[in-house]
């Protein structure tokens, strides 16, 4: 309900008001609002300096943070040089100097990977999609973590991972992503491992894959593009690689955020935890400017890269054991080619009939389950 409130009149105001005569000393407050009495507001929050897409003010909260506590579970990996120097990152709308976090780093890329499980067991790398966070497989590790040593990781450009300005020090461009994968597994998985990828990163992670299947134990995709069609990024995600208006649109937290991960299946997340997911939106532009390159490479190369995805899985010196779980609610990429694929190439396919396009989020234990059984 709509509260009013009144505008005070000039008698009403104090007679006297205090002075300001100087700027230097500030003064911290608390203020009770008076329109809630569980509501209050920090006065002279710090904020960045110079930096029109950095922000360290806004709204807090006593309680504990979903994303600090997850983010107090993982860990930073360094892998992948930083190639090229061109000064300070600049955004490019208006040319302003970007704060650290849209900085390269001065010599090796920072991963954030979140481990599970005993180092002395078999290894399973957990890969997010696009748009997405490590965050997606919180329940998934748990599971695994009985028997096996499971990394889930953040993607350059997302979630608590480095987040550089295209052009100074990285382009997201899908070549590039992959060359990075395999300096992060050279990292986090230097003996055999099984590989779990999920969405538009899939094809990318074949394509490591494609070059190295002495390393892999088992690989499962979990609904990624396989088809023509899928080559095709569906609107939402489009969206972001439109001329000037894909990097405003980046910049909305609910569109970048919320409704990129909603779109895409039967999802009514909680509030706690869209917060995590929208969380890099909020504190930094660079997280969206990093998803408005990423929308262009995709929009750009996915179609080549699904072709030669299908043409690995499809060769006859393709040996790596290859799975497909497939979320039947998936909105964006249609199941329609997929279990023909699946006889064409003679890999294992796995439904899901309630999940959707991030299996992981609507299904997590149900999917550590299914990974268990198809590696042990």
């Amino acid at each position: 309900m709509a509260t009013q409130l009144g505008i005070p009149s000039i008698q009403s105001l104090p007679r006297f008001l205090p002075k300001c005569r100087s700027n230097r000393h500030k003064i911290g407050l608390r203020i009770r609002s008076k329109l809630g009495e569980d509501e209050e507001y920090l006065i002279d929050a710090p904020v960045s300096a110079g930096d029109g897409f950095s922000f360290t003010g806004g709204k807090y909260s006593d309680g504990p943070s979903p994303s600090d506590e997850w983010r107090a579970q993982g860990k930073f990996v360094k892998a992948h040089p930083v190639y090229g120097y061109n000064g300070k990152a600049k955004d490019p709308i208006f040319g302003l100097t970007m704060g650290s976090g849209s900085q390269s780093s001065t010599d090796v890329f920072r991963w954030f990977c979140v481990e599970s499980g005993s180092s002395s067991n078999p290894s399973v790398v957990l890969a997010h999609g696009f748009p997405s966070q490590a965050y997606s497989y919180r329940k998934v590790l748990p599971v695994l973590s009985q028997s096996y040593h499971a990394t889930a990781f953040d993607w350059l450009g997302f979630g608590f991972s480095d987040k550089p300005q295209p052009k100074y020090g990285f382009d997201y461009t899908l070549d590039e992503y992959t060359s990075a994968f395999e300096s992060l597994i050279e990292a986090i998985a230097p003996d055999k491992f099984s590989l779990v990828i999920q969405g538009y990163f899939a094809p990318i992670a074949v394509k490591y894959a494609s070059k190295h299947q002495d390393k892999l134990q088992h690989l499962i995709l979990v609904n990624p593009p396989i088809t023509d069609k899928h080559a095709i990024l569906p609107s939402t995600l489009a969206l972001f690689s439109n001329f000037l208006l894909g990097e405003i649109f980046s910049q909305d937290p609910l569109r970048a955020s919320d409704k990129a991960l909603t779109s895409c299946g039967p999802y009514a997340m909680k509030e706690e935890v869209a917060m995590v997911y929208r969380r890099p939106y909020l504190t930094s532009g660079s997280s969206g400017f990093a998803l408005n390159a990423i929308s262009r490479a995709m929009k750009k190369d996915l179609k080549a890269y699904v072709q030669s995805m299908r043409e690995v899985l499809l060769s006859e010196s393709w040996k790596v054991p290859t799975s497909i779980c497939w979320g039947m609610r998936d909105r964006w990429l249609s199941y329609d080619g997929v279990e023909d694929f699946c006889k064409v190439s003679n890999k294992k396919l796995l439904e899901l009939p309630m999940a959707g396009h991030h299996v992981q989020e609507d299904f997590g234990e149900e999917l550590g389950r299914i990974i268990s059984e198809i590696i042990k």
